[in-house]
């Protein structure tokens, strides 16, 4: 592998037009690609074979007009004034005559004339023809001369109303220039008058993905780059290439985006991932060749190729562990998630190949200058000195007091995971947006005037068993047995099939989206045990936005223990081919369950807990993302081993070329800490970037990565894995020989690329890696 790459290396360094034209081709057919296919990006991350979805894709192919998504919008007026006044009549009835007559939205107009009585009822009715009720809600239907103003309710003081519509689509499928269009007709009630209108979450836009805050954190990088690398043109690679790669990544994504189903969230997450280790990586073998032109001599052309076989061979394996990680969650089985993997795993390749192949190429346009010649004196001057910089005195406190620093890496990563026990997942709602969105003030009107479960409606789907058929006396009595039921605030009848084979019902619980009384709630309506099952001989499915949110987080915590294990077993795997021991698979396996362990508890008490929410630009806590554990230990796991490999193939490189016990520790660490500081410190202020990002679900998401790297890199890999290592020395590289023969060589440190370049020379002194002692 280092030869092959050191030969590219060489190539590309020779040839850097080849390279650059070749690349250059490959972002054009990209953009060629976008500009015919457009950009088709949804927010459908439905979890095929989940009760709700399964019921959704029932009514799909039974009642198609059953099947879509409600939504709903708040319009208020002052104190003392009355939405049910004529001026206010007037807009409203517009407003919702407008919206009734777009795609995608059910006309109950049309739908009554179509199905006759069987459609009819509707929330609306409640407080007046609504039987079912024991006692009459504050609220009831908006009247306009006489007549309900379908899909509207009002409260009784007149100041709040309630529109409620249903998508012919779910929700997350409905077209973004769809939910514009409904939005501008609602809003438009407010010109001219003193109407506000408040949509809720499920018709809200979507955020900006990339905003200021992730600028700030490539100004962040491009300082640490700089400080790093020593000059402008040097630290200006690094940018280059992890832009370049984000391009080429998350743009062919887009590209192909009309015959894949990506979800919104997808692009930000290969942004993220991206971004980062296309920086690190380019950093990585930039540093290597400033090292070797400074401390051995070389020549900057020689320098890059040997980087390239070196360094270059641990990038290449570093992504590989990147790749892995995310490409486990296919076997998860979750269709938007297995996308997202895939996204973001093809970018960290094109990362990797850039890193390979485009950056030798810009290096040899670069050729000499890599490498100042201030730094090159100064470089001579210090060549005799014997070094005592930072990582040195660091290093060597970390072996003197291994014993206490484990003690205490240990305790203080095990008291941040105590909030774990208590996390709670779901799909962030319009209650934990932040007080100054249209998304919580409706949230909280809604919840004020006609209660919380308003905003998360559940659709009820009840089927007789056998040849039975849904009667009026059998759904009348079924409204009242529903309306008894413990946590429910209404129950009203939504249609009954021609067939009388199926009845649909809106049920609103007492409870909100997310209360643990309403996931209570979804499981007894869904026992075939029930006292209702058995009493109607009926089978009863819940759907709706609700219960697909509560579906989709116990499916995702069900499979997180199975992809943990596939995690684990992988890096045993991959780090047992890399070094060649026993004990540091075991050793960095469990220090990543550590930090990562800790990353969720950090992430459990700021985000649901609300610590330290008003730095982080949100006001109220809540569940985190549902699928956040699962993206979040994928992506840092590949990071945490790029890490891993870095730092302790820099000892296992010393231990081969003569160091022994402590001292390849020490040398190894003093070789490669700082790289592995500074490309740690440009991943986690990428990643805080993301974590002021407006979106909550890329807020949590980019807040998690960032105190992952900060907790695994800071802690586990630059404090506890060399302490360990020292407590080991020389027996942390012990395999057994029948192993050792079973195993490939891939030569991850170049010892062969360096042997053979030795004999080709002639010489064992000048091409050698430089020992310091």
């Amino acid at each position: 592998m280092s030869t092959f790459l050191y030969r590219l290396g060489k190539k590309a360094y020779d040839k850097p037009w080849y390279f650059i034209v070749g690349w250059t081709l490959i972002l054009g057919v990209i953009i060629a690609a976008l500009s015919v296919n457009g950009i088709h990006v949804s927010s459908d991350m439905k979890i095929e074979g989940t009760k709700s979805q399964k019921v959704l894709d029932m009514l799909a192919e039974e009642l198609p007009e059953a099947s879509g998504g409600q939504a709903s919008v708040v319009f208020t007026v002052p104190e003392g004034e009355r939405l049910d006044s004529p001026e206010h009549l007037t807009s409203i009835s517009k407003a919702v005559n407008e919206v009734y007559n777009m795609d995608y939205v059910i006309n109950p107009a049309e739908m009554a004339a179509k199905a006759g009585a069987s459609l009819a009822g509707s929330p609306q009715s409640a407080g007046t023809d609504q039987a079912t009720a024991t006692e009459r809600p504050p609220y009831g239907p908006l009247m306009a001369n006489g007549v309900p103003v379908p899909g509207v309710i009002i409260s009784s003081d007149g100041n709040i109303a309630m529109f409620q519509f249903q998508f012919t689509v779910p929700q997350m499928s409905v077209p973004k220039t769809v939910i514009d269009s409904v939005i501008e007709a609602l809003t438009a009630v407010e010109d001219g008058t003193d109407i506000t209108a408040l949509p809720s979450d499920s018709i809200k836009g979507k955020p900006a993905v990339f905003s200021s805050a992730e600028i700030i954190g490539l100004v962040v990088a491009a300082v640490v780059l700089f400080m790093t690398l020593g000059s402008v043109v040097t630290a200006g690679l690094p940018l280059l290439t992890g832009i370049l790669g984000v391009g080429v990544g998350v743009g062919g994504a887009f590209a192909i985006s009309k015959f894949i189903n990506i979800v919104d969230i997808t692009p930000a997450l290969a942004l993220m991932v991206g971004l980062a280790v296309g920086i690190d990586y380019a950093l990585f073998i930039v540093n290597r060749q400033r090292r070797l032109i400074l401390e051995q001599g070389l020549s900057a052309r020689e320098a890059a190729s040997r980087a390239i076989g070196t360094s270059g061979s641990a990038v290449f394996f570093a992504g590989l562990t990147v790749i892995i990680a995310l490409c486990g969650m296919l076997v998860i089985g979750i269709e938007f998630l297995s996308t997202m993997a895939l996204v973001a795993a093809a970018t960290v390749l094109i990362n990797v190949f850039i890193a390979l192949s485009l950056l030798p190429a810009l290096l040899g346009l670069v050729g000499e200058r890599i490498c100042s010649q201030k730094a090159r004196e100064n470089s001579r001057v210090h060549a005799t000195k014997v070094r005592r910089g930072v990582a040195t005195s660091w290093i060597k406190g970390i072996v003197k007091y291994r014993w206490p620093l484990i003690v205490g890496v240990i305790a203080i990563l095990g008291v941040a995971t105590i909030p774990v026990a208590n996390m709670e997942l779901g799909i962030p709602s319009g209650a934990t947006a932040n007080f100054d969105t249209t998304v919580r003030q409706s949230y909280d009107a809604i919840s004020d005037a006609f209660g919380e479960g308003f905003n998360g409606p559940l659709l009820l789907v009840a089927e007789p068993k056998g040849s039975d058929k849904v009667t009026m006396e059998m759904l009348y009595s079924l409204l009242q047995d529903l309306q008894q039921q413990t946590n429910v605030a209404l129950v009203t009848p939504l249609g009954v099939k021609e067939t009388g084979d199926m009845a649909i019902l809106s049920l609103i619980p007492k409870t909100g989206p997310t209360d643990a009384e309403t996931k209570n709630l979804v499981q007894d309506l869904r026992d075939p045990d029930s006292s209702i099952a058995q009493k109607y001989g009926l089978t009863l499915g819940v759907t709706g936005f609700t219960a697909i949110n509560i579906d989709m987080s116990s499916k995702l915590a069900e499979v997180f223990p199975l992809y943990i294990g596939v995690i684990v077993i992988l890096s045993l795997i991959i780090l047992l081919l890399v070094f060649r021991s026993i004990i540091i698979p075991i050793k960095a396996t469990l220090g990543f369950l550590l930090s990562v362990l800790a990353t969720f508890g950090i992430t459990t008490a700021v985000f649901q807990w609300g610590w330290l929410h008003s730095l982080f630009g949100f006001d109220t806590g809540g569940p985190l993302l549902s699928f956040m554990p699962i993206m979040v230990t994928g992506i840092l796991y590949g990071l945490a081993m790029d890490y891993q490999v870095f730092l302790v193939s820099s000892m296992r490189e010393s231990y081969v070329h003569g160091h022994r016990g402590v001292a390849s520790v020490v040398h190894g660490y003093e070789q490669a800490s700082r790289v592995v500081v500074a490309a740690a410190v440009i991943m986690v202020a990428v990643f805080a970037g993301f974590s002021f990002a407006e979106d909550v679900m890329i807020k949590q998401i980019g807040f998690a990565l960032a105190v992952g790297i900060l907790l695994d890199a800071f802690i586990v890999r630059i404090m506890l894995v060399p302490a360990v290592m020292a407590i080991f020395g020389d027996k942390a590289w012990w395999l057994p020989q029948w192993l050792n023969r079973l195993l490939p060589n891939l030569d991850v440190e170049g010892d062969k690329l360096i042997a053979a370049l030795n004999e080709k020379e002639g010489t064992d002194d000048t091409l050698k890696p430089l020992k310091t002692h």
